[in-house]
Formats: structure tokens, sequence, C-alpha cells
């Protein structure tokens, strides 16, 4: 209780802080990203370098009201074969900007729903990327699966294309739960769904479940963790359920006054956590866990863990270009992001141009900034030596920033030669410890819950 008291003290369960898969965060973007510009930073990528390739299908057949990402109802196939007919278009003016030499060592396909289409637009789709690009040999490809909307055959295209990681959406079994929150999904089907990807030989899967939500208690979550750790998935991503109607209006039909309180969200994490933890998942970060043999147990282990649009990833590479309606590119000039309109995005791809609709180009203190969060979110700690050898500040200047955010947080930070390190009991607050390195001003009600 003393511990929770504190935490309450420094502003836990009052603060809304960014989620920082991005520094800056998205909501900071601008127009100042544009076609010509994204084109000219495609251009600049060195030849032989390898990237990562993010593909966004905005569709789905049902939307889910919990859901707060950019996607769309859709009934028919006809909508479907027009955007997918785009994004073809998209693909090779993007392949046409790469220099020579580019590999793709990631490929994630993302939404929306991507299992939504049909096994031979699966293969299609596969078909054109791999005539595009050149793919390393030992490329990674992943792909978000709906339990509810995958079969046989759209496994065994995705399989023949490839993919040798599949991420499941899980949110939580409790049939009451999947009613508010408008996801209806049974364990059998998702049961089905994750021994048809492993007779189909793919081995790595990762999983996401969700605490904060409404009517959710820690027996019904623990109920579900253990569920879910019946089907054995590698990595698990444990969202904080992020009520923001005012950007998500579907969100308004999920009851506010059905949501824990911010402590009990505090106690619904604590419960999944332990369980993860007393199976052998090794804790990665704020909200992961995966099996210690798996590649982000790895990463995490040797600092090479990375936070981008997906959230934890060991994937290293510079470069990730994003494909489709809202799909976010990174690279070392910036972020650029598509048109999040899909009737937007496809009438620039069809006039031959970029989607690009807006973004940042990093200056000033950007890049030191955005390392400084990612250490903290990764790492829980900032490898002092490390900034001052990769970033031109001066051990005082550093000191001072170090020194502002512990006193800021005062007894969970700890002060140790040129670094600084967030003790295990103030890892809760690390978003809002990353909030203390980033200089740019916070609407409030632009973000979600701190924890």
């Amino acid at each position: 209780m003393e511990h929770v008291n504190q935490l309450r003290q420094l502003g836990l369960f009052d603060a809304k802080v960014p989620r920082y898969t991005s520094y800056p965060p998205a909501t900071k973007f601008s127009d100042d990203v544009t076609g010509p510009v994204f084109l000219d930073w495609l251009g600049d990528i060195a030849p032989g370098a390898q990237i990562s390739l993010y593909l966004h299908v905005p569709f789905c057949r049902r939307l889910c009201w919990f859901c707060a990402c950019r996607t769309q109802g859709v009934r028919s196939d006809a909508p479907i074969a027009a955007y997918l007919a785009t994004l073809k278009q998209e693909i090779a003016l993007v392949s046409r900007a790469l220099p020579r030499g580019v590999t793709v060592a990631r490929l994630h396909w993302g939404g929306g729903t991507p299992t939504l289409l049909s096994a031979a637009s699966m293969h299609d789709l596969a078909r054109t990327l791999r005539r595009a690009f050149s793919f390393a040999p030992n490329a990674e490809f992943s792909v978000e699966i709906d339990p509810n909307e995958i079969d046989a055959p759209r496994i065994d295209a995705l399989a023949r294309a490839g993919m040798n990681r599949a991420s499941i959406g899980v949110q939580d079994f409790d049939p009451d739960i999947q009613q508010i929150i408008g996801r209806v999904q049974s364990y059998e089907v998702t049961r089905a769904a994750i021994e048809g990807l492993r007779a189909a030989g793919i081995a790595s899967l990762n999983a996401d479940i969700l605490f904060g939500l409404p009517e959710q208690s820690q027996a019904r979550l623990s109920d579900s963790v253990q569920m879910l750790l019946s089907l054995s998935p590698d990595r698990v991503a444990l969202y904080g359920y992020a009520h923001v109607p005012w950007m998500a209006k579907r969100q308004a039909l999920i009851p506010t006054e059905a949501l824990p309180s911010p402590e009990a969200r505090l106690a619904l994490f604590e419960t999944a956590r332990k369980l993860f933890i007393w199976d052998g998942y090794a804790e990665i970060g704020i909200d992961h866990f995966a099996k210690p043999g798996d590649s982000m147990a790895r990463a995490a282990k040797t600092g090479h863990l990375r936070r981008n649009f997906q959230g934890y990833t060991d994937d290293t590479c510079d470069v990730l270009i994003g494909l489709g309606a809202s799909a976010i590119s990174r690279l070392p000039q910036g972020f650029a992001q598509n048109a999040s309109s899909t009737a937007a995005y496809q009438r620039a791809v069809r006039m031959g141009e970029m989607a690009t609709a807006r973004g940042h180009i990093f200056k000033g203190e950007d890049r030191l900034r955005a390392r400084m969060i990612e250490m903290l979110m990764c790492d829980f700690r900032i490898d002092g030596a490390a900034i001052l050898r990769d970033f031109d500040i001066t051990p005082d200047r550093l000191g001072a920033m170090f020194s502002a955010a512990a006193q800021q947080f005062p007894g969970m930070l700890r002060l140790a030669g040129h670094g600084l390190k967030i003790h295990p009991e103030g890892r809760a607050l690390t978003r809002m410890i990353a909030r203390a390195f980033d200089a740019y001003e916070m609407r409030a009600d632009g973000h979600s819950s701190a924890i």
C-alpha cells in the first residue's frame, strides 16, 4: 500500500502521457513532410542497406469497439480489391525510388485485418512484394492474425508466401467482456487458429492481451492469462486499454462507468505480470513478455531492444517504410505518414505520387532525446557513456538533465556515473519519466492514461 501511495503522490494515477512508440509522438507531426521530401529521403538510403517494410490493410469485417487503430468496416470485397490495386502501385513507386542493392530484412502486415484478404489476394500481394524488392535470405515475415478471420487456405497461402511469425489478437477470453468491447472470439476459435498455424510450420507466435477493460477483475484477467498460457505463445504484449473516445468514436459504445480505476488498472497489470513471470517468461520493457529463447528476450539482454509503432521489437534496421493508408515510415531524416483517409491515399497514388500527408523532420535535439527515451522504455536506464559518445552534448548538460528528472521523481531514479537508472519499484512510472526528457509541449487530452 505504501508503494501505491508513493506512485499516487508522483501522479501516476492522474497522468496522461504518450506511449513513446516514436519521438516525437505522432501527435506532433505536421505537413512539412510531403511526397517530394519523402522521395528524397528514399533516394538517400545507402546502397546495400537492409530495411523493414510495414504494410497496412485498413479494413475489418466488423469494427471492434475497443480499437483505436486506423480501420474501416467493409461489407463486400470490391473496396478491398480497389485498395490492393492501389497498394501494388505504391509498392512499384517505392521500389523504383530505392537505391540499388537495398534488401528487406523485415516485413509486417498489419491493420485492420490483413487476414480478411482471400488466399488468392494474399498470394498475389506477396508475389508483388517479392518481385518489387530484394529480400534477405533470413528475412522475418510477420502477419497480424484475427482468429475469427482465418482458415486453412489462407494459412497455407501465408505459409507459402514465407510468413514465419504470426501475431494473434486475443484481448480477453471472458465472454461477457468480449460482448462489452465488441470482440467475440472464443478460446476454441483462437486455439484452432494457433494449431493451424503451427501445423503449417509457423513456429513463432505472438499474442496480444489487454488489461483495463470494462468489467475486468483480477480473477477474470487471471483466467484469461492462464488460458493464453495454455496456448504457449513465444511473445505476449500486455497492453493497457486506452479509452480515448474523443479520438476513436466507436469507443463511445463502451460504458465509461464500467472501466476500472487507475489503481485497479495497476493491480490488473501486476496480476497478469506475475502469471507470465511464474510461467517462465522474461519481462521485456513495460508491457511485453517473451520465452527466454525468443529473439526479443535475447535482444533485451544484449541491449538491442528497440521501440517502434508496433511496440517493442528486435528490429535494428535504420529504415522502416510504411505502405498503405495511414502507414508511417521512419528514416534517419524523420517520419513520413501516408494520408489516413483511404480515398485520399488512393487518389494520390493513382496520380503516380507518394501519398505522404504529414510527418516530422528531425531537428535540434530530436535524435538525442529520442534515443534517451528509447533507452528508458527498453532498458529502464540511460547509458550516459553511449549518449556522450554518439551525440553532441556535454557531461554537465547531460548530468543536469538527469538531476532534474531525479528531483521530479524522488526515490525512483538512481544516478550512477554518467548514467541514470529507474529503480524496479519505479518502473510503473517509466512513460512519465520519459516525458521528463520530451522537449515538446503536450496536451494531456491527446494521450492515454500513464498506467
